[in-house]
């Protein structure tokens, strides 16, 4: 009679039938089932972290309009963007931007002729004859740059600063040759604002200015041209005098504009207007009109030169 084997030959443990696999299963208690489930949770925790944060930032930008690329502008949407833009908030034009600039310097200067004169318009005692110009402040201690024709002979200078305030000024030097005369106002604004001055040496025919002043004493008053020439020369009407080496302008300039600034586009003043040319003898402007350069104007306040 043949003996059972008591123990198999091969090294390979010997596979479970399915009904005894299926038995085994069975008994393993639910607990047991769990903590293995938490295992596998432990040993993938970081991957599951990595997998949610990316679904996380994918749903964020899909639902983000702004993240999502747009096709680029066409050069039409440009051009149909900037003109609308434009449109709704029209750009202040250089002209402007240069007097705004200027604007807090300018000054009006009336030459009282009479002891008597108080600058008001009333005519009780008789007409009084008045010099009525422009000025600019040059320095901010109330240094004033004006025409010498604007204030010759006055026995009183009264001066009006861009806020209204008003204040008697009184001569510090003259320069006959180039009309001009500097004078120093004995009270000022808290917020007085000295002009900018730029040389005249890249100064062209062609280049924008514009004059500002009290033209027939209305004002400040602003109009707009551009440099005609440069290094010309005016004779006075009664030919006492020749003025030489003069910008020529044909932005609007009328009596009263005497004695203000011409002004580039960057708010700087190059010039003094001081005359205006008209063949026909009356005093007003028909395109023709001059300015002292400025650097003849800051030699005559004693300032250095450009």
């Amino acid at each position: 009679m043949k003996k059972v084997p008591l123990y198999s030959r091969s090294q390979r443990a010997a596979e479970p039938s399915p009904e005894a696999a299926a038995a085994t299963v069975a008994t393993i208690p639910p607990a047991k089932v769990r903590s293995r489930f938490t295992a596998g949770l432990v040993l993938h925790e970081r991957r599951l972290w990595v997998v949610a944060l990316l679904a996380l930032a994918a749903a964020f930008w899909w639902l983000n309009p702004t993240l999502v690329p747009k096709a680029p502008l066409t050069m039409q949407q440009i051009d149909t963007a900037m003109r609308q833009s434009i449109s709704d908030k029209p750009l202040d034009s250089p002209e402007s931007r240069a007097f705004d600039a200027i604007m807090p310097s300018v000054v009006r200067v009336v030459g009282l002729m009479t002891d008597g004169d108080d600058g008001s318009d009333d005519k009780e005692h008789g007409t009084f004859e008045r010099g009525i110009g422009s000025g600019v402040v040059i320095i901010d201690n109330g240094t004033i740059l004006t025409n010498l024709h604007v204030i010759n002979g006055a026995k009183k200078i009264r001066v009006t600063f861009f806020d209204g305030s008003e204040s008697e000024a009184v001569v510090l030097n003259t320069q006959p040759e180039n009309d001009l005369a500097v004078l120093r106002a004995r009270t000022i604004p808290d917020d007085l604002e000295a002009a900018t001055m730029r040389s005249t040496s890249d100064l062209s025919p062609g280049d924008k200015v514009i004059a500002v002043g009290f033209p027939f004493g209305i004002g400040p008053s602003v109009s707009s041209g551009i440099v005609s020439g440069l290094k010309r020369q005016f004779r006075s009407p009664d030919g006492q005098q020749m003025l030489t080496n003069l910008i020529q302008f044909d932005a609007a300039a009328n009596p009263g504009n005497s004695g203000g600034p011409l002004v580039t586009m960057d708010g700087a003043v190059v010039g003094i207007v001081t005359a205006i040319l008209n063949p026909s003898r009356q005093r007003v402007f028909i395109g023709i009109g001059f300015a002292v350069p400025i650097e003849n104007a800051a030699a005559a306040a004693g300032m250095p030169p450009f």
